[in-house]
């Protein structure tokens, strides 16, 4: 056998070496002698000649090696109490019966008196805490006021040289990656030289459309399907309805006949809640709403007349022109719709008459309700938006609204809710500003006043996430604009709050609706005295006349008493001024 093969390698780890010498390029200068000339003639140059010098002093090699810590991890058990062995400590009884036994014991007082003082100054070492100690790392602290700010993410503009004005927009359902505008000339002086393509952008591309639609007129409203994103639907400036599928090419694929279709513009679609997913219905300015289903769109399903006459005959001529529509998918049939002479129509497809399915109205605005939603989270609770107001009602309140913003100097031109926090909502005006209102904050101002652009804005729609919303104006531009998270996130008890809210005002709209009746009873039984003594006296000529004298009598009654308090008033204040000058002019004297 041949030994010398044989190796063995000892190994080693480096942290049993201890400490770890690191070696530095390091001088140090002990003394400096000059030389002394005088030693010159002694000096003899032997050479050759080779001689080592060893300034330091010489040690022997020699290692040392230090201990190592080494460290064990073990476990506890902590059970209640210092039981006995022979004790179960699971079994009450038997725990009960030692405890008794223990506390009649004389040395137990005194036992207690002693263990009490150390136990109570490591509870107060235990309760004592950092104030300035963050105990969550993973949660970020959350300021007192936290800051209300809105920034123009992207701003993507009309790639036309003659800018017309965007009249709709809607997100695309995957998550609002794209959104689709629809741009049209609403100014009929230059409809000749108008380009009837829209656009649908990609959010993160803002230089370039990713696709151009190519319609054979100007589409006014395009909405896309909540369950397919590739499917649109849009209605025309020829009050037809088209629809497109994006994956067949950039015309419609699909256009419903013009006998069969709108008489006036087509300015609102929306889909419906539908099994299939096919199904939308339309409103224009003729005032009719047609419900549509994609696989047979040449003519209408159902058709709907809102003559506000209460007939059941539907004369077209005689309907109201409808400049808004809602949907709620939650709700099912119902839908809701603003008409142009301010009056809102909640109205159900499920009445087998006309009548019945326009049966709620609530009178809204002065002029054309340019905006109308409902809340996503108070569904009970919706939005009217029109002339220089904002009013917010309730289906409880059908005679008057319980909330409303001040009067505005600027014409409003749309508004809509947040879609994840409840109590904001959002108002463009014709000076190209925007207003963010948080009725949990404060009613009678917005929280947030926007500068947007110089131009007229015409749409907002607020993105499905909350963080966004895109806002068009009158020259074909779409801002991105992203607000903060106190205009976006609710808060713990912000949905109580806001409930609280709705209810108390509710209430106080239904009593000043008691009140009123009340008042109306009370003036229609004034009347009725005044007609029998009239009848009594045999002075019923007036009546004979004019059937509505009653009427007239009445108002002209409340008219009559209205003047004598306003006088009265007038008279008042004017004795009030004349006493205090002469009070003044005496005290001069």
């Amino acid at each position: 056998m041949n030994n010398n093969n044989m190796q063995y390698t000892y190994t080693k780890k480096r942290l049993q070496f201890g400490r770890q010498c690191n070696f530095t390029n390091y001088c140090k200068v002990e003394a400096d002698i000059k030389p002394n000339a005088g030693y010159t003639n002694h000096y003899i140059q032997i050479d050759p000649v080779t001689q080592g010098t060893q300034c330091s002093k010489i040690y022997s090699v020699h290692e040392v090696n230090t201990n190592t810590a080494t460290f064990r991890d073990s476990s506890i058990y902590h059970s209640e109490g210092g039981w006995p062995k022979d004790l179960n400590a699971k079994d009450v009884e038997q725990t009960v019966r030692y405890k008794r036994k223990i506390e009649k014991d004389e040395l137990y007082i005194h036992t207690m008196l002693q263990l009490l003082p150390p136990m109570e100054q490591c509870i107060l070492q235990n309760n004592a805490c950092n104030i300035y100690e963050q105990y969550f790392s993973y949660m970020e602290p959350v300021s007192l006021i936290q800051r209300v700010y809105s920034r123009t993410v992207n701003v993507y503009r009309d790639i036309l040289p003659i800018k017309r004005q965007i009249t709709h927009l809607s997100w695309s359902p995957d998550q609002g990656n794209r959104f689709a505008a629809s741009y049209c000339n609403t100014d009929f002086k230059n409809i000749i030289n108008d380009n009837p393509q829209s656009y649908i952008w990609d959010v993160e591309n803002p230089n370039m459309p990713c696709m151009i639609l190519k319609p054979f007129c100007p589409i006014l409203t395009l909405e896309y399907n909540p369950k397919d994103s590739n499917i649109l639907t849009s209605g025309l400036m020829t009050g037809q309805v088209a629809c497109w599928d994006i994956r067949k090419g950039s015309e419609p694929v699909e256009t419903s006949l013009v006998k069969f279709s709108h008489r006036d513009l087509c300015n609102e679609v929306l889909w419906i809640n539908s099994k299939t997913g096919t199904e939308f219905f339309s409103a224009s300015k003729d005032g009719q709403i047609m419900w549509w289903d994609i696989r047979k769109l040449q003519m209408p399903t159902e058709t709907l007349v809102i003559d506000l006459c209460k007939t059941d005959d539907q004369n077209v001529n005689k309907a109201i022109g409808i400049s808004a529509l809602q949907f709620e998918p939650s709700m099912g049939t119902r839908f809701m719709c603003g008409l142009e002479n301010g009056i809102v129509i909640s109205g159900n497809r499920k009445g087998k008459t006309a009548s019945e399915k326009i049966a709620t109205r609530f009178k809204a605005q002065y002029g054309p309700v340019i905006s109308l939603e409902r809340n996503p989270t108070f569904v009970k609770n919706f939005l009217t938006v029109g002339d220089w107001t904002t009013r917010i009602w309730s289906e409880d309140c059908r005679e008057s609204c319980i909330a409303w913003t001040p009067g505005h100097r600027d014409f409003l031109m749309g508004g809509a809710w947040s879609i994840t926090r409840f109590s904001v909502f959002f108002l463009i005006k014709m000076d190209g500003t925007l207003d963010v209102w948080d009725l949990l904050i404060q009613q009678d101002s917005p929280v947030l006043s926007v500068k947007v652009c110089d131009e007229v804005l015409t749409y907002i729609k607020p993105h499905e996430q909350g963080q966004l919303a895109a806002i068009t104006n009158k020259k074909g531009t779409t801002f991105l604009l992203e607000f903060s998270d106190a205009l976006t996130i609710n808060q713990k008890n912000d949905k109580l709050l806001f409930t609280a809210l709705l209810d108390r005002e509710t209430r106080r709209e239904k009593v000043k609706e008691a009140k009123n009746r009340e008042q109306k009873l009370k003036m229609k039984s004034l009347r009725n005295t005044n007609f029998e003594t009239e009848c009594a006296t045999g002075n019923t000529k007036n009546y004979e006349d004019n059937p509505k004298c009653l009427n007239s009598n009445t108002n002209n009654a409340v008219l009559i008493h209205c003047e004598e308090d306003y006088d009265n008033a007038i008279k008042a204040v004017s004795l009030k001024e004349l006493l205090k000058e002469e009070g003044i002019s005496n005290g001069t004297a």
